[in-house]
């Protein structure tokens, strides 16, 4: 009798135990994991060449430190308007981390826009890759609370009354929508390039603002089957994409990636400035 208890609660505890891998193994992961989650897919590395070296250094940019949401510190990288202004840029990396690429890329359009803040991000804490396969170590190690903590401390960082446009490439072009997602009220445009949208659309109705999304036709990952669905779950909630999609491939936009394509770039970053322009009066 003891035997056949034992057997069932064995079995029991089994079938518990089954149920709950089942729960973990088969829950959607969110949109920023699944683009981390490529990083494993050697096809997905080797479709990143290492870039070509870029030094930039910068006159005007500084380095900053912030509280962050989780108790800690980040530290970002800040080109300061020249006069008192609420409207902010934030920026966030590519899957390489905070180079000079994205740095010299950020002082570009603080340029280009006038009078504005800049704050390039930093969600690797401080790593910076300069191969394919270190980014795919970091973009994988990223801790989605931790990077959120990041982002809040940024957006409080900015104060109450900020007008956040967010920017942001392939890795960070999926965390420019969902720092978007987090800015609130606050939020006054999103800009894109080739990053994982996020595919909850009750999650894109809490969206207070209207999206730029600049994609690649040649991307195999953020692909035109992903861009469309991406539009028609933004028409479902009722937020606005203005679509670019060109015949280039993952990572056009970075003059130190191989498959750069400089016509791409120059219609992609003139469409960008028009659009922020607009919602950063």
């Amino acid at each position: 009798m003891k035997k056949i208890t034992f057997l069932a609660l064995f079995i029991c505890l089994g079938v518990v135990a089954f149920a709950q891998r089942r729960v973990v193994c088969c829950s959607k992961p969110s949109a920023t994991r699944q683009f981390a989650m490529l990083a494993s897919s050697e096809k997905f590395r080797a479709a990143h060449k290492n870039p070509l070296p870029i030094h930039f250094q910068s006159t005007i940019g500084t380095a900053i430190t912030y509280k962050t949401a989780d108790g800690k510190e980040s530290t970002a990288y800040l080109l300061k308007a020249k006069k008192a202004t609420n409207n902010y840029v934030l920026v966030i990396h590519e899957w390489w981390g905070l180079n000079d690429f994205v740095k010299k890329e950020s002082e570009k359009i603080y340029n280009d826009l006038g009078n504005v803040n800049v704050i390039d991000l930093d969600l690797y804490d401080g790593k910076v890759a300069t191969t394919k396969e270190e980014a795919g170590k970091f973009m994988q190690a990223v801790n989605e609370d931790r990077a959120k903590a990041i982002i809040n401390g940024a957006i409080a960082y900015t104060g109450p009354k900020a007008h956040i446009a967010t920017v942001g490439w392939c890795f960070g072009g999926g965390w420019s929508l969902q720092t978007s997602l987090l800015a609130g009220k606050n939020a006054a445009g999103c800009v894109m390039y080739y990053g994982m949208p996020e595919q909850d659309v009750n999650r894109l109705k809490t969206l207070n603002a209207d999206v730029l999304g600049n994609f690649a036709n040649k991307d195999q990952w953020i692909n035109p089957k992903v861009v469309a669905k991406f539009d028609a779950d933004m028409k479902k909630a009722g937020k606005k994409l203005y679509l670019h999609q060109y015949d280039a491939d993952h990572g056009f936009a970075n003059p130190s990636n191989p498959i750069y394509d400089s016509n791409a770039t120059k219609d992609a970053y003139a469409n960008t400035i028009a659009f922020l322009k607009t919602r950063l009066k």
